[in-house]
């Protein structure tokens, strides 16, 4: 079984240096950003822009918390990863490896962990006590401009690529564990097969959610519960892989769907092709929940978008920005978009990238599971095992 692991250990010198170049790159960018606010630094703390900083790299330790062990530190001289005495030699003997040993264009700032006040005079220090724009902005930091915001949420090549590693690995996750799926599991015995499985292929299972056939109509976030599958299940992965993170949904069946459980899915996936059409570069976010809004309106559930958020832009977070009636954000070519729209018991997801002149690319599909064509795209639908 291939790994993320894998993949990184046997990577060419040249796409070695490509994230070394990916690197400086996204210092350029933050230093332009500086040079526009007429700030002095920027200090990422955050999960979601340490990976994107470093190419791809993950300072998690407490899979739960939104912060990890390491920081980024960026002023118009110098750039630095900090972190404690506890986590330097693993950054530099294993997080780093992909770089060739190297932090590219970032030194290493060392502190000892139980004095990190010796951190932040540090930090007064080569910023000679200046302003700092932030993700999690303290005072007397701001927050990120929302030029930078974007250019987060816009991939370049390097990073689709190892999206598409992340979501392969997500998929295949999901068809190994829900094919050999048992009616007498509980839901989390399904859950927790999810995340082994994830595990297994070096992602990081930060979402597994499970439902069984008689949780699954009544909730739309089904925590996993002690209670047996029976006949039909759901299972959910945001799995998260160089800080990316791949998103899906499938179901399975334990023999024949109904005539009408077969109808409620094809509604949904009615619903969601009319989304997808619409998802096109300059489209924008508000227009596309109200687009949805209206497509449950016409196929007769009209409260059903009011009973889910339903979905929106993904990338270095599970959800980067959740469409509603307000998010005028604009779709551009190269973000990725999540959508989740469901009915009581039927639902579908997967992730997507905007390509700049063709369909939407599915980085979540996965050939070995059954599917059913919809408006030119194969959409999964629920395995039914005998």
């Amino acid at each position: 079984m291939e790994t993320l692991q894998d993949r990184a250990s046997t990577q060419s010198s040249q796409q070695i240096n490509q994230r070394s170049f990916e690197i400086a790159d996204k210092i350029a960018l933050m230093r332009q950003a500086l040079r526009e606010t007429g700030t002095d630094a920027i200090r990422l703390q955050g999960t979601d822009w340490f990976s994107w900083a470093t190419a791809g790299a993950s300072h998690t330790v407490l899979l739960a918390a939104e912060t990890g062990v390491a920081e980024i530190l960026v002023t118009r001289e110098g750039a630095w990863i900090m972190t404690s005495e506890i986590e330097a030699p693993r950054f530099q003997e294993e997080e780093l490896t992909s770089y060739n040993g190297s932090l590219g264009a970032y030194q290493l700032f060392v502190y000892p962990w139980a004095e990190e006040a010796q951190r932040d005079a540090w930090i007064q220090e080569v910023t000679s006590n200046g302003f700092i724009l932030s993700d999690r902005p303290p005072y007397p930091s701001a927050a990120l401009p929302a030029s930078l915001i974007q250019q987060k949420q816009i991939l370049i090549p390097n990073e689709l690529d190892r999206y598409r590693q992340v979501g392969r690995l997500a998929s295949e996750a999901m068809t190994e564990v829900l094919a050999s799926a048992k009616p007498d599991w509980t839901e989390a015995q399904l859950a927790g097969a999810g995340a082994a499985a994830l595990w297994r292929r070096g992602l990081h299972p930060a979402l597994t959610l499970a439902a069984g056939e008689k949780r699954l109509p009544r909730y739309r976030h089904p925590i996993p519960t002690q209670e047996p599958l029976g006949r039909m299940a759901m299972l959910v992965f945001c799995a998260r892989g160089y800080g990316l993170y791949a998103n899906l949904t499938r179901f399975v069946c334990f023999g024949s769907l109904s005539t009408a459980e077969a109808n409620l899915h094809n509604q949904v996936y009615i619903i969601e092709a009319d989304l997808l059409d619409r998802c096109r570069p300059g489209a924008r976010l508000d227009e596309l929940y109200g687009a949805i809004a209206q497509a449950y309106q016409d196929s007769g559930y009209p409260h059903a978008i009011q009973e889910h958020h339903q979905g929106g832009l993904t990338g270095y977070l599970s959800r980067e920005v959740v469409a509603t009636p307000t998010t005028r954000d604009i779709l551009h070519p190269n973000m990725a978009l999540a959508w989740n729209p469901s009915l009581p018991g039927a639902k579908v997801e997967d992730t997507f990238a905007i390509a700049p002149d063709a369909p939407l690319e599915n980085l979540t599909f996965d050939p070995n599971w059954p599917s059913t064509e919809i408006a030119g795209r194969l959409r999964p639908l629920p395995l039914e095992l005998g």
